[in-house]
């Protein structure tokens, strides 16, 4: 008992002292933020990914997500920062931070295999003295159900040798607001011991640590955030679909609402959720809540709403060619904004995808445009041979519709007007009382 104290105080201290060595197991949108705020502040930090490619470009200094500038990246490499697929080098760190995908199946069930399969990974190089702290998105019970048994399996003691922590991430990718720093982090650990090594591994580099009492509390809140957020989409999408019903603009009754200075916050419509966070979460809970006999009739309702969002703009498309009598089918129909939400590439669950994919099934003819998004990536849903079309006025005035899917800050929405034929807009960007604009 005596070696399992001085070993955790041991942590604690290089923890503090900066001394430990930060292990990042997944290096995307939520991995490559967070390796180089330890790095900014004087940690030595490993990376850990199975893709061999993304790791020879951070090495040279390069970053696919475009909101990371290069220059942060070969900051890191020249401070010591190193990406690997070898995941026995995991050995070398003093903590282990995992943030993999957990993505939902056909079924709309949690796909735990990346969580799995990266501990499974993890766990022979494992030993006495490690801290694993879990920021992947996922139900309540995951860490102590998943991955506390597979890191007790070699004989380690959860707690006592080894310490297991949840710590959701909250990154908001693109948002000059907010950064790794400055945005409160949640800490739960599976016992107390590995509370307070998960507050030492966070509190250096986030400004607030706010510890709950278990992870699966940890688990919950991440949860909750998220299906706030989504249940309120939701409720705005369907009050949108009434007010055009009614003639009434959704966007000027919002602006309205939002003068009461409490009581009220403001959400807006459009063409679907995306991201790796708002139209997966709910699921997680949906999915755990049977275990216990609940059924989450509220979250899922507002879950169908949201997804019935891209046909609800595809019809309105097919409105507004009906009313210039055009049909969809062989009608040209342009895309503008194919990232899932403004001023980012992020193409995770994006409900342009989907838009573009209804559009061509009903034979349509259809094109994309987005500043962020030059060529259409490969997916593993979803495919299109495609590039991001220049917006002259000529290939403007080309298209038989354009469909106004993420209001990008860099479209010049000024022009679009003047020369599109007919516009789809999803978000609220035109007030035009006219037959060009049709409101979705």
């Amino acid at each position: 008992m005596q070696w399992t104290v001085v070993m955790h105080n041991e942590l604690i201290k290089r923890l503090k002292n900066r001394s430990a060595v930060i292990g990042i197991v997944g290096l995307g949108y939520v991995g490559q933020p967070l390796f180089l705020r330890y790095s900014d502040i004087g940690y030595k930090t490993m990376g850990f990914d199975i893709d061999q490619e993304k790791v020879d470009e951070l090495n040279n200094g390069h970053s696919r997500i475009e909101h990371i500038p290069n220059e942060r990246i070969l900051g890191a490499v020249q401070k010591g920062f190193e990406a690997t697929t070898d995941f026995s080098r995991a050995k070398e760190c003093d903590a282990l931070i995992l943030c993999v995908p957990t993505p939902l199946s056909k079924h709309r069930e949690p796909d735990m295999s990346f969580v799995i399969s990266t501990t499974d990974m993890l766990k022979p190089y494992v030993t006495a003295g490690h801290v694993v702290s879990l920021e992947s998105t996922t139900y309540p019970g995951t860490t102590e159900e998943l991955l506390l048994p597979r890191l007790e399996e070699n004989g380690l003691k959860v707690g006592e040798s080894v310490y297991l922590v949840y710590s959701p991430e909250r990154e908001d990718p693109g948002n000059p607001d907010f950064q790794t720093r400055t945005i409160p982090k949640v800490v739960g650990g599976q016992t107390e011991a590995c509370k307070q090594v998960g507050i030492a591994l966070y509190e250096q580099a986030i400004d607030q640590v706010v510890p709950v009492s278990s992870t699966k509390a940890a688990e919950l809140t991440k949860l909750l955030e998220n299906i706030h957020r989504a249940v309120n989409i939701g409720l705005v999408n369907e009050m949108k679909v009434v007010a055009d019903r009614m003639g009434i603009d959704i966007f000027e009754v919002i602006d309205a609402a939002k003068t009461k200075p409490f009581g009220f916050t403001a959400y807006y419509p459009g063409p679907g959720l995306g991201g790796h966070c708002i139209p997966i979460d709910p699921f997680y809970l949906t999915w755990k809540a049977r275990e216990y006999g609940l059924h989450t009739r509220f979250i899922e309702l507002s879950g169908e709403v949201n997804r019935a969002m891209p046909e609800y703009v595809v019809s309105k498309l097919m409105d507004g060619l009906n009313d210039n009598n055009k049909s969809l089918r062989g009608s040209k129909v342009l895309v503008l904004g194919i990232a899932y939400k403004k001023n980012v590439d992020d193409m995770r669950e994006s409900p342009s995808v989907e838009i573009m994919e209804l559009i061509e099934a009903k034979g349509a003819d259809v094109s994309y445009s987005d500043p962020h998004v030059p060529e259409f990536p490969k997916m593993r849903e979803h495919s299109f041979n495609l590039s991001s079309v220049e917006l002259t006025s000529e290939k403007l005035a080309s298209f038989d519709a354009v469909v106004l899917a993420t209001d990008h800050d860099r479209f010049d929405f000024d022009a679009i007007y003047e020369h599109a034929k007919l516009i789809i807009d999803s978000r609220g960007k035109y007030r035009h009382g006219n037959g060009k604009v049709v409101k979705a």
